[in-house]
C-alpha cells in the first residue's frame, strides 16, 4: 500500500508540472513568445528554451524569430555553457545581420569566449580565440561604446599571454636551459611589448645572454632596457648586477675591450 500511496504523489506531482507547461498549440507567434520571456524572467530556463524554440523552428520569418535565436543564447550563457552559448548568438549574426540584437550579439559571442580563457599556466586556445573575437567586434563597430570594452579585455587577454610566456622562460631557467629560456622572452618583449611582463622579459634576457657570454647582444639590450625603461621598477637590478660585466663604454667582463 505504502509503493502505491508513493506512486500517486509522483504522478500528481508529475502532472502538475506538466499542467503548469504553455500549451503553444494553436497560439501565435507573439503569445508563445512572451510566455517564452516570462519564463525566463522567472528563471524557468528549460520551459523558456522550449517555448522560445517553437518560435525559432514554426515561425523562422516571423520577427519574433531573431529575439528568441538571442534568448537561446542567454539560457545558455546563464548557464555557463560558453560554447553554446557562442555558436547561438553567432547565428543571431549570421541569420540575421541588421536586426538590433546583431551587434549585442556579436560581442557576447567574444565574451563566452573570455569566460572559457583558462588561468596562465593552461593551454590558452579559447584566450587566443577571445583576442580574435573581440578584434572582429572592433572591426565591425569601431565607434561603439562596447568597443572600449574590447579593447580593455584584450589588453587583459594579451597580458595573461604574455604572462604564459614568461612563466615558461622562467622554468627554462629553473632547469637550466638557457637558449629556451631566452627564446620565450623575446616572445614576450616581440610579441607583448604592452604587457605588464616586458620590463622583466628585458631583464631575463639579458641575464641570459650574459650567461652564454654573448656580451655585445647583451649590451645592446641594455642600451635598449634604459632608453624604454628610464624610471624602469628593476633599473637598480640591472645597474647593480649586470653594469659590472658589461660597463657603458662596451668594456667586456674581464676588461677586454
Amino acid at each position: 500500500m505504502k509503493h502505491h500511496h508513493l506512486w500517486a504523489i509522483v504522478i500528481a506531482v508529475f502532472a502538475v508540472g506538466c499542467g503548469s507547461a504553455f500549451d503553444a498549440t494553436g497560439r501565435s507567434p507573439r503569445e508563445i513568445f512572451d510566455h517564452a520571456v516570462a519564463a525566463f524572467n522567472d528563471g524557468d530556463l528549460y520551459e523558456a528554451q522550449r517555448l522560445f524554440d517553437i518560435v525559432r523552428l514554426q515561425y523562422p520569418a516571423s520577427e519574433f524569430a531573431p529575439e528568441a535565436q538571442f534568448y537561446l543564447a542567454e539560457i545558455s550563457f546563464r548557464r555557463q555553457e560558453y560554447v553554446v552559448a557562442s555558436f547561438n548568438y553567432s547565428m543571431v549574426r549570421r541569420q540575421y545581420p541588421t536586426h538590433r540584437r546583431a551587434k549585442e550579439a556579436l560581442y557576447k559571442a567574444a565574451i563566452c569566449y573570455v569566460q572559457l580563457a583558462p588561468p596562465y599556466d593552461r593551454d590558452q586556445d579559447y584566450t587566443r580565440k577571445a583576442i580574435v573575437a573581440l578584434q572582429d567586434f572592433i572591426r565591425e563597430y569601431p565607434q561603439d561604446s562596447l568597443a572600449n570594452n574590447a579593447k580593455n579585455e584584450i589588453r587583459r587577454l594579451r597580458n595573461h599571454l604574455a604572462h604564459r610566456e614568461f612563466s615558461i622562460a622562467e622554468q627554462y631557467r629553473v632547469l637550466q636551459s638557457p637558449q629556451s629560456a631566452l627564446i620565450y622572452y623575446e616572445s614576450v618583449i616581440e610579441d607583448y611589448g604592452d604587457s605588464d611582463f616586458v620590463e622583466a622579459a628585458f631583464v631575463g634576457k639579458i641575464e641570459v645572454l650574459i650567461e652564454l657570454e654573448r656580451y655585445d647582444e647583451a649590451l645592446s639590450a641594455v642600451v635598449l632596457y634604459r632608453q624604454l625603461f628610464p624610471n624602469g621598477k628593476m633599473r637598480d637590478r640591472i645597474e647593480q648586477q649586470l653594469r659590472p660585466r658589461i660597463p657603458l663604454g662596451g668594456e667586456r667582463a674581464g676588461g677586454k675591450s
